[in-house]
């Protein structure tokens, strides 16, 4: 049994709501699936990684996840780090096998990969559950390990696939598979989830089939596009897939923006698939993180923050109209003195509000739940699938409607349009999604950008976006695997 599955479990056995196991020592296979509770912990304990790269590391407002909004250019760190911007791609710099930032992500994609092997391996076979149960419970774990290798795929390409536990050191070195195979490995992991019986939704935010549907919908659009290029069957998968969801009648956006940060709302509505969080042992860090500096006092931790913001010229690129750009909306340029409520403070520059938590203000820790798969997003590859499989622009009520509901709530007076086009929602998928850790992979499977100075959509590559020294090139659409990887895998060459 590999040592990742109980390292995984203990761990999560106090940051899980909905785990009710507690393991400690080494188990064997036998002994640790010899109950059903001891089962359900093994499953759950496939969900840690999910948290991976939302851990924080050394240092104030640092953590592996930011990065991924640094690459696109439209953001700054307000807070510089203390190994250096150039470090955490901010200049889109520094993108080499030897940046330590790199290992990260390669970790978060295989220790969970591992665990999500040892736990099917070791539960197919078992008999401590019923039929029913045990399927319901592998396609869980099915869609878990898609998720973790459609995360790796789109950052490194070309990978090792591996589907089975590690049991001996004969089997530590693979080397990569063409994308090809992954991509294949994760349609069939999606397959089997969405064959396994689960509910549309789950409300303690365990995996349902909506989030198994919308996943797949994903994938098919990228698979469409760059850098497989499959073209128009995929995206008609996508469309379709997308369309199996909306017409569900499961999910449904939220009247206003402010529901998104309702406790009370997590895992319903609009959240499709989120990472559940616990304010004393599994704490959000977005709120703090995300506070401004230098050191202002806003919040009761005044010396947090700094993280991340929006460029100027991003921010900007808001209609003024556009309720996303409101104050508290999205974004906040001026806050209440924590220290004396009477005065207002107003901050140097927009600062990110989708993830203000109120409540943790009062505790001085966030427990609210990170959204990873919201509605919003589903609407919009709908609508983008569409307009692409008609040839850039679309008349089809169905894309039509599933981007006005998303325009709409921006817009209230919008007038549904006749006729939709990919830039349109394209961009959309910018103002809507931002600072969500999404637009990169838009950007890299479309090989657009979004010229937030210009509103206009323009090609990827020889784009300079606003935070960035120089343009982008394809040296920078894939992470090299890192080095300690390479000295231990020469495989991996």
């Amino acid at each position: 049994m590999s040592r990742y599955i109980v390292i995984f479990l203990i761990l999560f056995s106090s940051c899980r709501k909905f785990l009710s196991e507690h393991p400690t020592g080494f188990l064997t296979p036998t002994d640790y699936y010899a109950t059903p509770d001891q089962v359900r912990a093994a499953v759950n304990g496939t969900y840690v990684g999910l948290n991976s790269l939302f851990s924080s590391n050394i240092g104030v407002a640092e953590s592996n996840i930011y990065p991924l909004e640094y690459i696109t250019g439209y953001s700054v760190r307000p807070r510089a780090l203390s190994t250096g911007d150039e470090g955490h791609f901010l200049l889109l710099d520094n993108i080499q096998n030897q940046n330590a930032f790199i290992e990260p992500y390669w970790t978060a994609t295989y220790y969970p990969l591992e665990n999500c092997n040892s736990v099917i391996a070791n539960l197919t076979p078992s008999t401590v559950v019923g039929d029913v149960v045990k399927k319901a419970y592998l396609g869980e774990v099915y869609f878990l390990r898609a998720w973790y290798y459609f995360q790796g795929v789109k950052m490194f390409g070309d990978m090792p696939l591996k589907t089975t536990p590690t049991t001996d050191l004969t089997d530590i070195k693979p080397g990569k598979a063409p994308q090809q195979n992954i991509y294949d490995q994760i349609v069939s992991d999606l397959q089997m989830a969405e064959n396994a019986g689960l509910p549309w939704t789950d409300a303690s935010g365990k995996v349902g089939l909506g989030a198994v549907k919308a996943l797949l919908a994903k994938v098919y659009l990228t698979m469409a596009q760059y850098p497989l290029k499959k073209g128009a069957p995929y995206l008609q998968k996508a469309y379709d897939k997308s369309l199996e969801v909306i017409n569900s009648g499961q999910y449904f956006l939220f009247p206003t923006y402010d529901l998104l940060r309702d406790a009370s709302k997590q895992n319903t509505g609009e959240h499709i698939f989120m990472i559940q969080h616990n304010a004393t042992n599994l704490p959000n860090i977005m709120h703090f993180a995300l506070m401004p500096y230098p050191e202002v006092p806003v919040s009761v931790l005044d010396n947090q923050g700094g993280a991340l913001a929006p460029r100027p010229e991003f921010y900007q690129s808001y209609d003024s109209a556009d309720l996303r750009r409101q104050e508290k909306q999205f974004f906040y340029t001026y806050m209440k003195n924590v220290e004396d409520t009477s005065q207002t403070i107003d901050l140097p520059q927009p600062y990110i509000y989708k993830y203000w938590d109120s409540l943790a203000e009062q505790t001085k820790r966030s427990g609210a739940n990170f959204e990873l798969i919201r509605y919003a997003d589903v609407l919009l590859v709908c609508a983008e699938a569409r307009t692409l499989l008609d040839g850039g622009a679309t008349n089809d009520p169905a894309a039509i409607d599933a981007w006005y509901s998303v325009h709409h709530r921006a817009f209230p007076s919008a007038v549904r349009p006749a006729a939709l086009s990919f830039d349109e929602v394209f961009k959309e998928r910018f103002w809507e999604l931002c600072f969500e850790f999404q637009n990169w992979y838009d950007m890299i499977r479309t090989r657009k950008a979004f010229d937030v100075v210009n509103n206009k959509v323009v090609d990827l590559l020889g784009y300079q976006a606003p935070n960035h020294i120089r343009a982008f090139a394809e040296k920078d659409l894939l992470l090299p695997v890192p080095y300690t990887e390479l000295l231990k895998d020469p495989n991996l060459q």
